[in-house]
């Protein structure tokens, strides 16, 4: 490689580094061909916040919560529309059967370890028995998903509690989402190498709606890593099956959400496509992958009201079949993007058993990219 590429490439990494967290583009790595929001984050759908509870104490407590909060509301009162698509079930997914059955969200989504979805429901609970408006509600569906971070983490300790989870959601806010090592992403691997939370956005132009697709991701999981179609994974010698340390199962987490107006079933439709945006990044859906699709719609005009007449007639209004396949494209190319930020984002640890899984070497990768 001739000495001025490595040069720039050595200046593009200073200046991220310089400036907190790498992420894809500050590196010089343009994923797919639509424009993003403001921030390239789950946050630029107005409304939505994210609050992460990091959890890193003595050698072997590498693990966390992260609360996604479709919107600023009484979630209960006023519900979204919302769908699930499983792309592999080796997974826990609470509250599921519920948005199948009626379609709709009424809780923060919490997402944790695996050992700790028992906790983000009760944490979830406690929350929402706790706002004004809900003090005669005896049900709530608590959403809970999770990967399993056991490599890095005691995991058997169970070390979160529900008032961790309490503390996730209360922190959410708005703006640039920290990637990475924090939240639920504290102790995940994804390809090898050390994985986190990621996310990214896609605006659509005026032409098509103006509307916003975001995307937060966890990722703990295998394959062979490709990013922009290039063999990342294969040219590191770093892919499933290469290293039989290396399991090619794990989880991913992938939570899709979007200011159109969309009912639940072409939010469906808009989940089936984010696991394509996982396939282009090198997935395989392994026998013992959890991968988990949750999307909704946090368009003011279509929430669900918690209480509402008899026989009132639906005032919604959704778009067409034929307006979702730009939303479709946005939904691909931003988990794409969400799963690269994660691996960009995430540093080497050390943890359980003095075990280290190492960080994606970007040095290399860039340089792989420039071939």
């Amino acid at each position: 490689m001739k000495k001025s590429c490595l040069s720039l490439i050595a200046l593009l990494l200073f200046l991220s580094n310089a400036h907190g967290q790498s992420r894809a583009r500050d590196l010089g790595i343009t994923i797919g061909v639509m424009s993003t929001g403001a921030t390239n984050s789950i946050t630029d759908v107005a409304g939505v916040s994210v609050g992460h509870l990091t959890k890193i104490e003595e050698s072997d407590i590498r693990t966390g919560v992260t609360a996604i909060i479709p919107h600023q509301g009484n979630l209960f009162q006023k519900k979204v529309p919302a769908a699930v698509f499983v792309g592999n079930g080796f997974g826990k997914l609470a509250g599921t059967t519920q948005i199948e059955e009626l379609g709709n969200i009424e809780s923060p989504i919490i997402l944790t370890n695996t050992l700790s979805v028992a906790a983000g429901i009760e944490g979830v609970i406690k929350y929402t028995l706790a706002q004004p408006g809900n003090e005669n509600v005896q049900s709530v569906n608590a959403i809970v998903g999770e990967t399993n971070d056991g490599l890095l983490n005691d995991i058997r300790g169970m070390h979160i509690s529900a008032e961790d989870v309490v503390a996730a959601i209360e922190n959410a806010s708005f703006g640039q989402v920290k990637e990475g090592n924090v939240g639920a992403g504290t102790g995940t691997v994804c390809f090898g190498f050390k994985g986190g939370i990621g996310t990214a956005s896609r605006k659509l132009p005026e032409s098509l709606g103006g509307f916003t697709v975001g995307v937060l991701v966890q990722t703990n999981f295998g394959g062979v890593l490709q990013i922009n179609g290039a063999q990342v994974g294969k040219e590191l010698e770093q892919y499933t099956f290469k290293n039989q340390l290396e399991s090619a199962d794990g989880s991913c987490m992938i939570v899709v959400a979007t200011d159109a107006p969309v009912g639940e079933r072409n939010l469906k439709r808009i989940a089936q496509r984010a696991m394509m945006g996982l396939a282009k990044t090198g997935g395989i859906a392994s026998n013992g992958s959890g991968d988990y699709v949750i999307a909704f719609a946090n368009n003011q005009n279509n929430l669900i009201p918690h209480q509402q007449k008899a026989l009132s007639l639906s005032e919604k209004v959704e778009l067409r079949n034929d307006d979702m396949t730009a939303l479709f494209l946005a939904t691909i190319e931003a988990t794409e993007e969400a799963i690269i930020n994660a691996l960009f984002a995430a540093e080497e640890m050390t943890g359980k058993g003095g075990r280290t899984v190492k960080a994606l070497p970007k040095e290399k990768v860039l340089e792989i990219l420039k071939h």
